[in-house]
């Protein structure tokens, strides 16, 4: 008996293998209707309306080579006319244009001009008696704004500005005559100004904080609600967070 064995490359020796496919080519033709009823349908509504229309449910891989055998592509939709994003704000926040140090500023915490304009009558002395100013007033306010901007010591004054004891000495009679309290008042009612307020709050927020202290920092006391030993600073600010006052004082006090 003589057997007759199936040549290799025929399909009788190469069964297909492999499960049907859930969305056969028969089903094509149902894609490109539901496409062109709804151009705007995500992938997952046409899945959702090829399941009502033909009770097929496939995996979404299965369903996107589905369509793209149907020969249907998805296409991004372009905006219509010209759209620019409106440019932010420059005047909030800390950018490029306050980091930004002016030639007359030998340091970035020296005053511009426009800045010294504001304030230069409450620092400039009234008459022309006496011996002239071996420095400017303006040098000297620098000198103390780097000390306060820094908080470096006096001692560690750079040597741009007048001895640190001239310094020194002139920071303890300004802030005996009040001129700073004065002008941080004036700076604050013209920003009031520009925010459309009145020119005095006519209502303050108030906060304290108590923190430990060493025994070289002055009075301490207890506060029994914070359970901290210490001294107690108190801040007193308007509506617009612009600060009014100031307080130190013992931790017991309430």
């Amino acid at each position: 008996m003589k057997l007759s064995l199936p040549c290799l490359n025929s399909p009788q020796a190469m069964p297909k293998t492999g499960r049907p496919r859930s969305i056969a080519a028969e089903h094509y033709p149902v894609l490109v209707k539901l496409a062109h009823a709804q151009p705007y349908s995500s992938q997952a509504e046409l899945a959702l309306v090829f399941f009502a229309e033909t009770g097929i449910t496939a995996h979404p891989d299965t369903f996107a080579k589905a369509l793209k055998m149907a020969g249907i592509t998805r296409v991004k939709q372009r905006a219509k006319g010209s759209f620019q994003s409106p440019e932010p704000n420059k005047s909030y926040g800390y950018n490029e244009t306050h980091r930004r140090q002016l030639p007359e500023q030998l340091y970035p915490s020296c005053l511009t001009d426009t800045e010294w304009a504001l304030v230069a009558d409450l620092f400039e002395s009234q008459g022309g008696r006496g011996v002239p100013p071996l420095h400017s007033r303006r040098t000297l306010l620098e000198a103390c704004c780097y000390v306060v901007r820094t908080g470096c010591s006096w001692r560690m004054l750079p040597r741009d500005f007048p001895h640190w004891d001239n310094v020194y000495k002139t920071f303890r009679r300004w802030s005996a005559q009040g001129k700073f309290e004065q002008m941080h008042d004036r700076l604050r009612a013209q920003w009031r100004e520009r925010e459309e307020r009145a020119d005095s709050p006519s209502a303050a927020i108030l906060d304290s904080q108590s923190t430990r202290s060493s025994p070289q920092g002055g009075d301490s006391g207890y506060d029994a609600g914070k359970k901290v030993k210490g001294r107690k600073r108190s801040l007193i600010v308007d509506t617009l967070g612009l600060l009014l006052a100031v307080s130190i004082c013992s931790g017991s006090i309430t």
